[in-house]
């Protein structure tokens, strides 16, 4: 008889449920949430697994890699639907009752399935969350000093990132409290930028040394940030029937809510990554104010622009951008500034 099973993932235990074919509870158990100790549970010779089921999230990529190599039919699943179908399905929520919605899901087959990135990406995708987060902390103690010194009626003003700490050692000088309360603040925020110097050049230098990274940067707007983000986030771009599917994945795309004859247009959805969705949007923000060359694109983008407003135009373009770069991505071609020699029109 086949056999499911169901994973409630936590940071030390897995929760972890077989059911057989007829929705019966085989057996539950709790183990460490390691591989190594999944695999030694599920790899028992009476279990005809069909299905293994774990929910995706933050220690989900690690442990479907180990279930993988050691051959089992796993399934990463989709937060939102499992969390739907667990509160339609039981009244009490604990690890265990979630295991065991997770198992059922695996039995009937009602579940969406989640794309798990390679190892490369996962990596990829740390470090631009690194960088990001030093860039946060620093422009965040940057603003805190400004608000301090301003309680003194000491402003800072408009200065460039290079000429901030001379101009608040100017303004610090004839106040020794101030200067002792000022510097360790300095210090930080200068160990901060010097960390997301090295991080920012391994980017430009991860993303200049990746073929598709540099055909992307082809396009105007889209930095090594930028391209490096979209590889890392599709990671494989087959895994999208049509290209314009990207824009959806991203949350570019808006909400429709129908219901008999009542149809009704909302906003994006902002589902999916929102690192690349507001990367993409500074991306078509930079190709609609700085670009001085012509371009197709932006051509679009401004027409839109002038029917929608300048705020639906950028982020229409910044899904447009999603689309074009992953059909350049498959076609191995380089952008094209002009629509000649395009096959045919790129979706909108």
């Amino acid at each position: 008889m086949k056999h499911y099973a169901g994973l409630d993932v936590s940071v030390k235990e897995t929760s972890v449920c077989i059911a057989d074919a007829s929705g019966k509870i085989c057996w539950e158990k709790k183990v460490v949430s390691h591989p190594e100790d999944l695999v030694a549970i599920l790899s028992d010779p009476a279990l005809d697994l069909e299905r293994v089921g774990l929910e995706a999230g933050p220690m989900s990529q690690w442990l479907f890699e180990g279930l993988a190599k050691a051959g089992l039919p796993e399934f990463c699943i989709e937060t939102r639907h499992t969390k739907a179908f667990l509160k339609a399905s039981q009244t009490n929520k604990s690890d265990g009752n979630d295991a065991r919605g997770i198992a059922q899901m695996m039995r009937v087959g009602l579940f969406k399935n989640v794309h798990v990135k390679t190892l490369t990406s996962q990596k990829r995708r740390a470090l631009l969350t690194a960088r990001s987060l030093l860039q946060e902390q620093a422009i965040a103690l940057e603003n805190d000093m400004r608000g301090l010194l301003r309680n003194f009626g000491l402003k800072v003003g408009v200065v460039s990132r290079g000429t901030l700490e001379t101009k608040i050692r100017e303004l610090i000088e004839a106040d020794p409290d101030l200067a002792d309360i000022m510097e360790p603040l300095l210090a930080g925020r200068r160990k901060l930028r010097e960390e997301f110097a090295k991080l920012d050049k391994k980017v430009i230098h991860e993303a200049k040394g990746d073929d598709v990274c540099k055909r992307l940067m082809t396009v105007p707007g889209v930095g090594p940030v930028v391209s490096l983000a979209y590889v890392s986030t599709i990671d494989i771009p087959s895994r999208f029937r049509h290209s314009r599917a990207v824009g959806a994945v991203l949350g570019l795309t808006p909400v429709l809510n129908q219901s008999g004859e009542s149809k009704r247009i909302g906003h994006v959805s902002l589902c999916g990554d929102a690192m690349l969705r507001a990367l993409l949007y500074e991306a078509a923000q930079s190709m609609l104010t700085r670009l001085v060359k012509w371009c197709w694109l932006k051509s679009w983008a401004m027409n839109t622009a002038q029917r929608r407003g300048s705020k639906k135009a950028n982020v229409a373009l910044a899904r447009r951008l999603a689309v074009v770069m992953h059909r350049m991505w498959v076609d191995g071609t380089e952008f094209r500034w002009t629509r000649e020699g395009m096959a045919g029109a790129m979706p909108a």
